[in-house]
């Protein structure tokens, strides 16, 4: 590599904007013990943890570190920096809505967009930090779409905050960014949501949600369009940089989602940005596009984060045909989901679901000089390794062979059943190394995971199963989906559990959805069976990376079963600064691969519905069973932990609800500084 080095000198390597030697002087080394930090001609930033971590410098020189978190968590600073300024930049984006459902739906609004960084045209006040209060990060969900069966039904995103603890709200410390509004649903269909954008108008309920709401200045984002009833068309979710579009016609094209806005916080100012999507321009990073709007089959479908796209995360509009659901939008961008063109008997389908947010955190910590070995990905700096960590499909480059390459990678779990619905099988878990990397272009690929499956009158959506993560031709596969009552669990690299009523769990160790075993293997482990006694239907348990997902079992205290066991991260990715994974039963963190808990379909008496990643959970990233006697909804498997959503139930009458979805996977490479 040509880097000099001195015992009183500290050298740093610099290219496309990623740091490699700084924390191989400042940080753990052989037996974990912290050094002092080089000297950059005058001490360090801040000492702090939570997220994952991102080291770069902004191509001027300038060295940040940013903690980017994509599901709720802790910001904890220990010490502050006695060179740099002692407060922070910040982006905080909320969860998109969903996208209409049932016929001309208009798209979801993406989440609020907030943010302080310097120079940023969105750009608020400077943010003052201490080591007094931890800080308290929360990360909105995306709104699920609108039902297939009917005009409504769609939830508005998730709220993102960013606050010391305690604090009250309002407060100039407490950041808020509110979820976007929904989608109007067709045929009447209600009025579109408001929020941080708005969502956009059905095509028979025209006018679009209002966005900026609450509102905030500089505001979070913009009005949904209007959809329009004589064409039968919906209009665009608003977006976090413009307004949501209207329906145009002749030709007939439905409202294109409004644009998103571009933040240069997470990584160095180029394409190789860990997160976010691509905007118009080609490069990331791009959050808080809207989701467009559809029509009854005769037009175009609008496209989601503006014209041309999907960009920034927005979802385009269902492309109209049979059972064609709308798409989803991309999770950890605030993206809105799109909106339905499907007709109930004809083409019936629902509304995209919104991409949960995201915040980063950055400060500066010093500036850099030479070259580094790769680039991709968040990348840091543990115990003498350099670490690239995707938590979304990227690309990972190496001009020289690399030596000593570890990895580790994991898939988009399953989604979960419903009606005494089966746990989703956790994503497959791959571990390798090391060896040697030879100079190339690797794609890297962070599947995703699988909706949940989905309750209408007389009918259930089958929940989908989750997406392979990729690297340098490994494969790490999705985890299958949890059955339905009456249905099995999926296939995949851990199976999903069974549907109530005696139904089999899916097979682990298995190329998604299919019967051809995994290579390289193993992967997970099977999902566990379902039960049925009278009058319970109860779901068997996602199989976890680490082991089966539990049986069902009738009796006296009807049990449904809990997710299989996730694994924990080899000790080289367990960097004690960042919150990679999930906690396990220990307690400590870098645990994925969780699977789904199943749950019952019985009444609201019984107390009992399994948990995510084992009994006690959840854990390893794994979503609970539905545990409330009043919310029936199956939780979320926890984004890039490969967790397996958590079964849906229903009490004694007519309460149903929908399972949740899997998580995202990852993918995690490191080698020697």
């Amino acid at each position: 590599m040509g880097v000099k080095s001195s015992r009183n000198t500290a050298q740093n390597n610099r290219s496309d904007g990623h740091l490699l030697e700084y924390f191989r002087n400042t940080f753990v080394r052989g037996g974990g013990a912290s050094n002092p930090p080089p000297a950059f001609g005058s001490p360090q930033g801040h000492a702090a943890t939570g997220g994952v971590i991102s080291d770069y410098d902004d191509g001027a020189g300038a060295v940040y570190r940013a903690h980017i978190f994509t599901s709720t968590g802790t910001f904890s600073v220990t010490a502050l920096s006695g060179t740099y300024p002692a407060t922070v930049e910040y982006l905080v984006v909320a969860g998109g809505g969903g996208g209409g459902g049932h016929s001309a739906g208009g798209g979801g609004g993406a989440g609020g967009l907030r943010t302080n960084l310097s120079g940023h045209p969105l750009a608020g006040g400077s943010y003052p930090v201490s080591t007094s209060n931890p800080y308290t990060v929360t990360i909105g969900a995306g709104g699920v779409g609108g039902s297939p069966a009917t005009p409504d039904g769609a939830t508005s995103g998730g709220l993102s905050e960013f606050y010391p603890t305690p604090v009250s709200h309002p407060s100039p410390t407490r950041i808020r960014a509110d979820g976007g509004g929904t989608g109007s649903g067709g045929n009447p269909g209600s009025a579109a949501g408001t929020g941080g954008s708005g969502g956009g108008g059905g095509g028979f309920n025209a006018p679009g949600g209002t966005g900026n709401s609450p509102p905030y200045s500089p505001e979070q984002g913009k009005t949904g369009g209007s959809g329009s009833v004589p064409q039968g068309a919906g209009g665009g979710g608003g977006g976090a940089g413009g307004t949501g579009g209207n329906v145009s016609s002749p030709p007939l094209v439905s409202g294109h989602g409004g644009a998103g806005v571009q933040v240069l916080i997470s990584g160095p100012p180029a394409s190789s940005q860990p997160t976010g999507a691509p905007g118009p321009s080609g490069t990331g990073w791009f959050a808080g596009g809207g989701g467009g709007g559809t029509n009854i089959p005769g037009g175009t479908g609008g496209t989601g984060g503006g014209p041309g796209g999907p960009y920034a995360g927005g979802a385009p509009g269902d492309p109209v045909g049979p059972n064609k659901s709308a798409p989803s939008a991309t999770y950890s961008t605030g993206g809105g989901g799109g909106g339905s063109g499907g007709i109930t008997g004809v083409n019936a389908a629902g509304g995209g679901n919104g991409g949960s947010g995201i915040v980063v955190v950055r400060y500066q910590i010093g500036r850099l000089t030479t070259e580094a070995k790769a680039t991709g990905g968040a990348i840091s700096y543990y115990d003498g390794k350099t670490i690239h960590t995707f938590t979304s499909t990227g690309t990972f480059i190496n001009p020289s062979p690399i030596t000593g390459v570890e990895y580790l990678i994991v898939g988009g779990a399953g989604g979960a059943g419903v009606v005494g619905g089966g746990g989703g099988g956790a994503g497959g878990f791959v571990t390798g190394g090391p060896s040697t990397l030879p100079a190339s272009t690797y794609p890297v690929s962070v599947g995703s995971g699988g909706v949940g499956g989905i309750f209408t009158p007389g009918s259930y959506v089958t929940a989908g199963s989750g997406s392979p993560s990729t690297f340098n031709s490994i494969t790490a596969y999705g985890g299958g989906y949890g059955g339905n009552y009456p249905q099995n669990g999926a296939n995949g690299g851990s199976g999903g559990g069974g549907g109530g009523g005696i139904f089999a769990g899916g097979t682990g160790d298995r190329q998604t959805g299919t019967s051809t075993p995994a290579s390289p293997s193993p992967q997970g482990s099977n999902g566990g069976p379902g039960t049925y006694t009278n009058p319970s239907y109860l779901g068997g348990g996602g199989g976890g990376a680490g082991g089966a997902g539990g049986t069902a079992n009738s009796g006296s205290n009807d049990r449904a079963g809990d997710g299989g066991v996730g694994l924990q991260a080899p000790p080289t990715f367990r960097d004690p600064k960042s919150s990679v994974g999930a906690p396990g039963p220990s307690g400590s963190y870098w645990f994925a691969g969780g699977g789904g808990g199943g749950t019952n379909y019985r009444n609201a008496t019984n107390p009992y519905r399994a948990t995510g990643g084992g009994p006690g959970g959840p854990f390893a990233g794994g979503g609970n069973g539905n545990l409330s006697t009043t919310d029936f909804n199956g939780s979320n498997g926890l984004q890039n932990t490969g967790g397996g959503g958590g079964g849906a139930g229903r009490d004694g009458g007519g309460s149903y609800g929908n399972g949740g979805s899997g998580g995202s996977g990852i993918v995690l490479i490191a080698y020697p500084s």
